[in-house]
């Protein structure tokens, strides 16, 4: 029997392979740092440079789209073709052709890239999760130790490196758009009354520092970005290991063309587990939405300038990134089920703060407090639902992490295809409903799991 007890120092077992495994993962998980340092701060600023017709919105609901649609059809066949590993730098590509479009914003521009990030994101996250997922059941099978707790530490390590990408995007971000005379918003502002959750995409703001920043600011800004990004194609292409170099692990799905995975997708949905899941996962995609086009737009661009919405974002970034990792250390000890709880209940916190908060620039605690508690329940729900449907769906990852994406997808789409229609009150109460029902399908979930362990240790 495997013992169930894992120090972090297991990760220096005296195993070269194993050490080798954990060389690739952080590997990838600095590459993805670099891809998302650019990426996700790009899109963090869509609500508040690209306001013509909601054209960063719009954009960002089109990537979202397209990676419903890809979910179901491409990464199989792209991960048959390229392999894992040559799958995640050649994606990586399209999230670069976005960037690019940053330099000349138009519908014709900005959207066919959006597409183009949507189709290619579903077949990188799909080959990081088979990479993190393989790597984990194997270095579990070789220290003995519990595959689970492997996974979700690996998970962890990935996602301290990927949400750190937050800090050192908007630390960017905020360097270009501070320099040089910045008007601030004044404490006495009118525009003060139609921030916070009163907001409606359809008000207009003061000509202040909630302005659009000048050409030249954010085409120095996108040059680094694109820089950022093919230097992650370049790490994971000469850096990291074929997976097939450790031996692929059986049974999981691998080989499906795009129809046969649609056809394992939907059969998943007569799993009673799957069908619970979806409004949980559907949650993640729309509280992160949320956060990088609602929150950023209605309280900080609004009350507290464009010119701040990295530095809020990056306390965001730094307790996402922590609390990650520590979440994904500390399963071992305390399990998933409170972690998630706690994960829940803080959210549920936050939002009955931000709806009796009214944003001032005199108050800048109250923003930097808000994303760094945002940041704290994200961690939960993207290191502990990745490594969740990887372990109750162990058998079947393949069409477990399409339905991942495709729901999760589902979430993002939604949040940034109502961003421009709802006001703000009304967003965080569609939040607040779907994590409630997420909630109670998830812990269904884990009583029948708990029965499922039982009868199988009864046998």
């Amino acid at each position: 029997m495997k013992p169930q007890n894992m120090d972090i120092m297991d990760i220096e077992a005296p195993v070269p392979e194993t050490r080798r495994m954990l060389k690739n993962i952080l590997v990838i998980s600095f590459a993805f740092t670099f891809l998302f340092t650019a990426y996700q701060s790009t899109a963090n600023l869509q609500s508040s440079i690209n306001t013509d017709a909601g054209l960063g919105t719009a954009s960002l609901s089109a990537v979202y789209v397209a990676l419903i649609v890809s979910s179901l059809f491409v990464p199989t066949w792209m991960i048959t073709t390229l392999g894992v590993k040559w799958t995640i730098p050649v994606c990586m590509l399209g999230y670069a052709a976005y960037i690019g479009a940053q330099f000349y914003p138009r519908f014709y521009t900005m959207v066919p890239a959006a597409v183009l990030v949507g189709l290619v994101a579903a077949p990188m996250w799909s080959a990081k999760c088979t990479y993190l997922s393989h790597v984990g059941f194997l270095r579990a099978d070789a220290l003995g130790t519990s595959e689970e707790a492997q996974r979700t530490l690996l998970f962890g390590i990935f996602f301290l490196f990927f949400q750190s990408s937050q800090v050192f995007g908007n630390l960017i971000s905020s360097a270009v758009f501070s320099a040089g005379d910045v008007e601030p918003i004044s404490p006495d502002s009118p525009q003060l009354a139609i921030c916070g959750a009163k907001f409606c995409p359809w008000f207009k703001l003061n000509a202040t520092a909630s302005d659009r920043p000048s050409d030249n600011k954010i085409y120095l800004l996108m040059s680094i970005y694109l820089g950022c990004g093919i230097v992650a194609a370049i790490i994971v292409s000469f850096f990291v290991d074929q997976l097939t170099r450790f031996g692929e692990r059986a049974g999981s799905g691998e080989g499906l063309s795009g129809f046969n995975l649609l056809l394992a997708t939907m059969k998943r949905w007569k799993d009673k587990r799957q069908l619970l899941l979806i409004p949980l996962t559907i949650f993640c995609g729309l509280e992160q939405g949320f956060f990088g086009a609602d929150f950023t737009q209605s309280y900080v661009t609004c009350a507290y300038g464009v010119q701040n919405v990295g530095y809020v974002l990056i306390t965001f970034g730094v307790c996402d990134a922590l609390s990650s990792y520590f979440f994904g250390a500390a399963m071992k000890v305390v399990g998933r089920i409170p972690i998630i709880t706690l994960g829940a209940a803080i959210n549920v916190a936050v939002i009955i703060a931000m709806f009796v908060w009214q944003p001032r620039p005199d108050e800048p605690l109250h923003f930097y407090a808000i994303a760094g508690c945002w940041g704290i329940s994200d961690a939960v729900w993207q290191t502990m639902v990745n490594a969740l449907y990887g372990n109750v769906f162990s058998k079947d990852e393949e069409a477990a992490y399409s339905n991942h994406r495709l729901w999760e997808s589902l979430g993002f789409a939604v949040a940034y295809a109502y961003s421009t229609l709802l006001c703000t009150d009304a967003k965080m109460w569609v939040l607040l409903g779907l994590l409630a029902v997420g909630m109670v399908g998830y812990y269904i979930v884990e009583v029948i799991e708990a029965k499922n362990r039982k009868q199988k240790f009864e046998l």
